[in-house]
This record gives C-alpha cells, sequence and structure tokens, in this order.
C-alpha cells in the first residue's frame, strides 16, 4: 500500500502527457501489488491464494520496469528511484517467502494463514499487514 500511494504522489505532479502515457501504468502495476495480495488474502483455498500472489510478483516487476523507463526518462530523480526500488527489493523478499509458505503442511492439517511465520533475510517476523 505503501508504495503505491508513494508512486500516486509522483505522477500526480507530472504533466498530462505523461501522466497519460507511462504514469497511469506505473499506478496500476504498483496499486495491483496490494490488491492482488488482499484478493489472495480472501481466497478459500490456498491454490487460489497463490495464485494472486504469483499475480502481485508480476505486478511488482511490471512497477520496477516503470520506474526504471521514468528515471530513464528523467521523470524520477535518483534518490527517489533508489528508494522505490530498494522497497521493491524488500517486497519481493518477502513477498517470495510468503509464497513459498503456502500450503506446507504438517502432518494431515493444512497450515492456516494463523500460524504461519513470515520470515525476511534476518529471520524478524513479518506480519501478513507488513507484505
Amino acid at each position: 500500500m505503501d508504495m503505491g500511494d508513494k508512486v500516486w504522489n509522483i505522477v500526480k505532479e507530472w504533466d498530462n502527457f505523461t501522466k497519460d502515457t507511462i504514469g497511469k501504468q506505473l499506478v496500476r502495476a504498483a496499486d495491483s501489488v496490494a490488491a492482488n495480495i488482499s484478493e489472495g488474502f480472501g481466497r478459500f483455498f490456498y491454490k487460489d491464494s497463490k495464485l494472486f500472489y504469483y499475480y502481485s510478483r508480476g505486478s511488482l516487476y511490471e512497477t520496477k520496469t516503470f520506474l526504471n523507463k521514468a528515471h530513464n526518462r528523467s521523470l524520477i530523480g535518483k534518490e527517489e528511484y533508489e528508494k522505490l526500488v530498494k522497497d521493491i527489493q524488500i517486497i519481493s523478499i518477502k513477498l517470495n517467502n510468503y509464497i513459498r509458505s503456502i500450503g506446507k503442511t504438517t502432518g494431515n492439517t493444512e497450515v492456516s494463514e494463523d500460524s504461519v511465520e513470515y520470515n525476511d533475510p534476518s529471520n524478524s517476523k513479518i506480519e501478513l499487514d507488513d507484505l
């Protein structure tokens, strides 16, 4: 959600041509990351959920592509660009760890959303709201 808001605040300052071309695509891609995570979390079966997390990951990399284009076209400054790319890297790690945890079983029982720990490389616990 935070990344989508950051992207929105950047794009809303652009001129109409830039908003209409790269801006709309960038905002849609960034907003789609959180939207797909939410939709996946609301699914009953883990295979359905996982599919939406894959869509979210695709949107995350689409966002990175449009950020690269915006930076290359001097629409986003270096510092702002680097912060957003770092956000994408962190979200990617968290999302990949979460995807790997979906559908794992212990014995004959599926692991529920409430019992899964989401770990980043530093092994600190990550809450679903952090994704």
